[in-house]
This record gives C-alpha cells, sequence and structure tokens, in this order.
C-alpha cells in the first residue's frame, strides 16, 4: 500500500510540474512580452518599461519561473495588476463560493444519480429503467447555463423561492448565502446526476449478472440484501472513480455558472482577469485549480484501492 501511494504521488507531483511549466510558456514566454499583453498595443513605452519593472518581467524566464515557483510553495502570489491586491487572500475569498458550490453539487449529483442509478439497474427493460434513461439523455443534452437561466425564469423571477443571483456573503446573511446556492447547485449538478445515474446503471448492471448474485437469489437472500450489500457495494468501484473526477468537472463548470448567477468565486474571478488581461491572476489559479484536482484524484486512487486491492497487487 506504502509503495502504491509513493508511486501516486510522484505521479501527480511531476504532473504539477508539466502543469507549471505548459502555464508559465503559454502566457509569459509564447506571447513575446507579458507586459505588452496586459497593457494592450496601446500603451506607450513608459507604461510598460514600468509594468515590466513592477511585475517582474524584465527578468529572465527562468528565473522568473522559478521565483514563481517559489512563491507557490510558500502560497506567495504576488499582486494582481488590476485588482492591485495580494492575490492569496482573493482567491482564497473567491474558494469561500466556489468550494461549498462545487461540493454541494458533487452531492446533489450522487443524491440524485446513485438512487435512479440502482433503480434502472433492478428494473431494467421496465418503465423505471426507460424513465431514468430519458432523464439522463436530457440532463447530458441540456447546457448547464443555460438550464440555470431556466431556473432563474422559473423559481426565482416565476415563483419567488430563490434570489436570482448574487452572493450576500457566509459571515453576514449565511442561510441568505445558503439560498443563494440553491439554483447554481442544481444547474451545475444536473449533468453529473445524468452521467452518474447511466453509470451506475451500467455498473449494476455488470454486478448483478455475476454467479455470486445469483446463488445469493438461490438461497433466497432478500432483494434489499442482494442490491445494496452485494451488487451495490462492488459496482462501486467505477463509480467512485466518476464521482472524483466530478468535483475537478464542478470547478471548471463553475466558471460558467458563476457568470449566469453572479457569485463571486474563481469562475468568476477567471473570467473577469481575462478579460483584464491579469495574467498574474490567471496562471496562480490555473496551477491552484490543477493542484485541487491532482488532490482529489489521489484520494479516489486511495479509496479505489481500499475498495479493491487489486490496484496495490498490480502497482
Amino acid at each position: 500500500m506504502i509503495q502504491f501511494l509513493l508511486r501516486r504521488l510522484l505521479t501527480a507531483f511531476v504532473t504539477l510540474m508539466i502543469a507549471t511549466m505548459a502555464v508559465f510558456v503559454v502566457l509569459e514566454v509564447l506571447p513575446g512580452d507579458p507586459a505588452l499583453v496586459m497593457l494592450g498595443m496601446q500603451a506607450d513605452a513608459e507604461n510598460l518599461k514600468a509594468a515590466r519593472t513592477e511585475l517582474g518581467f524584465d527578468r529572465p524566464p527562468v528565473e522568473r519561473y522559478f521565483v514563481w515557483l517559489a512563491g507557490l510553495t510558500q502560497f506567495e502570489l504576488g499582486n494582481s495588476y488590476a485588482y492591485k491586491t495580494p492575490i492569496a487572500p482573493l482567491i482564497a475569498q473567491r474558494l469561500q463560493v466556489t468550494m461549498p458550490l462545487a461540493l454541494m453539487a458533487v452531492l446533489f449529483a450522487i443524491s440524485v444519480g446513485l438512487p435512479l442509478g440502482v433503480l434502472a439497474a433492478w428494473r431494467q427493460g421496465k418503465a423505471g429503467d426507460y424513465g431514468v434513461m430519458m432523464f439522463s439523455q436530457l440532463g447530458i443534452a441540456i447546457p448547464n447555463f443555460w438550464f440555470g437561466l431556466l431556473l432563474i425564469l422559473l423559481l426565482s423571477l416565476g415563483a419567488g423561492l430563490f434570489p436570482a443571483g448574487g452572493f450576500p456573503g457566509w459571515s453576514d446573511d449565511f442561510w441568505g448565502s445558503l439560498r443563494s446556492l440553491v439554483l447554481p447547485v442544481v444547474a451545475l449538478g444536473l449533468p453529473e446526476a445524468a452521467i452518474l445515474s447511466r453509470i451506475t446503471r451500467s455498473a449494476m448492471l455488470d454486478t448483478l449478472r455475476e454467479d455470486y448474485i445469483r446463488t445469493a437469489r438461490a438461497k433466497g437472500v432478500p432483494r434489499g440484501a442482494i442490491l445494496f450489500r452485494h451488487a451495490l457495494r462492488n459496482a462501486m468501484i467505477p463509480i467512485v472513480t466518476i464521482i472524483g473526477l466530478f468535483f475537478g468537472f464542478q470547478v471548471g463548470g463553475a466558471i460558467v455558472v458563476e457568470s449566469v448567477f453572479y457569485l463571486p468565486g474563481v469562475g468568476q474571478l477567471i473570467y473577469q482577469s481575462i478579460n483584464n488581461h491579469d495574467l498574474i491572476i490567471i496562471k496562480n489559479v490555473v496551477i491552484l485549480l490543477t493542484a485541487l484536482v491532482l488532490a482529489i484524484n489521489l484520494i479516489v486512487d486511495v479509496v479505489y484501492a481500499a475498495l479493491d486491492p487489486r490496484p496495490k497487487i498490480a502497482a
């Protein structure tokens, strides 16, 4: 098990280093003059020179890269050129919106998709199965931003049950903040719930065809015990992998959903930074999100190894 974890840690570290090099090259080397990218083609020579000095773009790229890596290890990410504020507390503040949003969306997807997938597998070829498959097709086909707009029209502007946008802040209004995330959570989690229902159905059907399930049925084991104690437990291996990937998808999908609901999260920060040409924020947020996804994948690998010992033996 220790060797398995060490290999996964090494793989994650190498992946993160490759990601840092790729992001740095794309944002600060390939454009030629990052200061010109940030200030625009109309900037005069004096402002460009001042920006290069202020942001350190006058130093060699290799030196800038290692200075940036050293700052990442200490979470000292420099200052935003557009916001004129340190980047680390700015990202931490935005994560207070994005992380609960992503976590709640994953929980929503699990609470909806997992039971529907089990129901579809148990009722294969019947009305319940067809209903779940129809739901999954619609959930996958409908874009989450369009579904978010539809939720605003129906449940916010129409019924007045939830706010149409904005975020009051956890410290100012906890319950109001929670209500403001309900519609974004549903819009963000619906496609994942649809995908999870199909994955769960497929995994359950494969498990229900195994010989030990037939033996349990022949012995008169109750249906509930067969379904949840035997079939679902063994079908959870691919399901856990998909659930782990969902969290990374939610963070990426939050860029669009946060814009629709005007939530001050990391997604909105990336969108605004792209519009402001703030390369400093963009490269730091991208790497932090990459590190977050790699950490989640590492946790998934550990859970996977706990559920199935074969990866540990093969590692």
